[in-house]
């Protein structure tokens, strides 16, 4: 059993065909970690186990038959609540939402499930899916596998986590500042964010509308690197129903040579309102690039002076011809802010802190006016088309994930811009992939992630498959959850 927590998606499929385990035993293996580690974690807020066992056995049936069989067929998996999963609750982590059932499934969840795949349980979010911790009113905190007393990253949270803990061997996370890289890197594993418009978010819950529908993404979180892109090509193209979405070219990771390639490397953003990497970031983003000289490739710094107004350029970017935020924390209309941080400091308020901040946050940004705004989301532009030029040869750019590892729970307030590294990614369009490289102090993860071209998703991944073999990736949590 402690094996079939070690190996990746595609793995376990395949010992599955090869009938070396039965779906049942995968799946059973897996449920058996999720009830070990979750009463510490809360990271699986809404579990189907039952209906798991069942599709499990079914599943062993038809293999027995010798039925035509999908790419995960019996690989157990993890949902983000913000994916409509027919049945299970569908609340966003928004208290207006509570008791909200789905009534049918979300897009990428279907084709997971059309793909073999069997959902264990769906994991918790923070309000909305916009912080970088994960807790709310409905559902309470979730925690690092690798330091209860630490931050799973938001808003994906609960999927990495899980993920991370060994409880499932991949999920289904969404990025709009950072969402599933950010997670991913605090619990040690890998995250990708695919090129703008590639998966399908019908289905998911907040819905992002205008042109930031195109800044969030769908995207998975694993424990190996080599079932990103397998993941990807069963998730990616249109589905008739969001507009946001394109067909995709997903080309293969396996044989990217990185001899000769450019490989970018961004050790501080210096952005305005954060402060730089600390030191064991700075030397995981040194070690990456090393392991990259090591195969030949070109390695040379990179940076733009637009980066110094990431913030701004991110808060514009995504506010475009949006749907109001505090309209949504509302439940339709913007909560009373006086009112409601009065109750919070009280613990009575029916919203999170970080959720009001970022409602109130959002009013006096928009107070700014359109011209503000429109400054930014030009420079926004004109760094899009400067990070291309960049990368248009195939390059690649690694940068830090974060300024610093998986910090205590509700540091993040102290510093809440932070989020900028992962998020300026979204609003430039381009893949990224989260990679783990090893832990650090008090066995905390490090990592870097890694950015390329629009639609060079191949590129991404197949660098964090050479980092994978290179530093080890993803090793199951030996100390917090024992």
């Amino acid at each position: 059993m402690d094996e079939l927590l070690s190996l990746g998606a595609f793995e376990l499929a395949q010992n599955i065909a090869r009938k070396k385990i039965t779906p049942l035993e995968a799946v059973e293996a897996h449920i058996g970690r999720i009830e070990a580690v979750n009463p510490k974690l809360n990271a699986v807020v809404a579990e189907r186990f039952a209906a798991a066992r069942a599709e499990a056995v079914e599943a062993g049936e038809a293999l027995a038959r010798g039925d035509k069989l999908g790419p995960l067929h019996g690989v157990p998996c993890s949902i983000k609540e913000t994916f409509a999963f027919k049945g299970l609750p569908h609340t966003g982590g928004s208290w207006h939402r509570k008791g909200h059932i789905a009534d049918e499934d979300a897009t990428a969840v279907k084709r997971l499930r059309a793909a073999g795949a069997i959902p264990l349980g769906i994991t918790n979010v923070p309000e909305l899916a916009m912080w970088s911790e994960t807790y709310n009113t409905i559902y309470g905190r979730t925690r690092n596998p690798f330091g209860l007393d630490r931050t799973c990253g938001g808003s994906s949270g609960g999927e990495a986590a899980i993920v991370g803990a060994g409880g499932a061997p991949f999920g289904l996370g969404s990025d709009i500042g950072g969402s599933i890289r950010m997670p991913a890197f605090f619990c040690g594993v890998f995250g990708h964010k695919p090129s703008g418009g590639a998966i399908p978010l019908t289905g998911h819950f907040p819905r992002a509308v205008g042109p930031s529908g195109r800044y969030c993404v769908a995207g998975p979180i694993a424990r190996r690197a080599r079932d990103l892109m397998p993941l990807m090509q069963i998730l990616a193209g249109p589905d008739g129903l969001d507009v946001m979405t394109r067909e995709v070219d997903l080309r293969p990771s396996e044989g990217v040579d990185f001899k000769d390639r450019r490989v970018l490397v961004l050790e501080d953003m210096k952005a305005a309102l954060t402060v730089g990497p600390n030191h064991e970031m700075r030397i995981a983003v040194r070690r990456a690039a090393l392991a990259f000289e090591s195969k030949g490739a070109i390695v040379e710094p990179w940076w733009s002076p637009k980066l110094a107004e990431a913030v701004s350029i991110w808060s514009s970017m995504i506010a475009e011809d949006s749907v109001s935020f505090s309209d949504m924390l509302g439940g339709g209309q913007p909560p009373n802010y006086p009112v409601e941080f009065l109750r919070s400091v009280g613990g009575r308020s029916r919203y999170t802190f970080p959720a009001l901040i970022f409602g109130a946050a959002e009013k006096i940004f928009l107070a700014l006016g359109d011209k503000v705004a429109r400054r930014f989301i030009d420079l926004g532009r004109a760094l899009r088309g400067e990070l291309e030029a960049a990368l248009a040869d195939g390059a690649i750019l690694i940068s830090p994930t974060h300024p610093r590892p998986a910090p205590k729970h509700d540091t993040p307030l102290l510093r809440p811009f932070d989020f900028i590294y992962t998020g300026i990614f979204n609003v430039l369009e381009v893949p990224v992939t989260a990679i783990p490289m090893g832990l650090g102090p008090d066995l905390i993860p490090l990592g870097v992630q890694i950015a390329a071209a629009r639609g060079n998703d191949h590129l991404t991944i197949a660098a964090a498959e050479q980092l994978e073999a290179a530093v080890g990736g993803w090793s199951i949590p030996v100390r917090s959850l024992w």
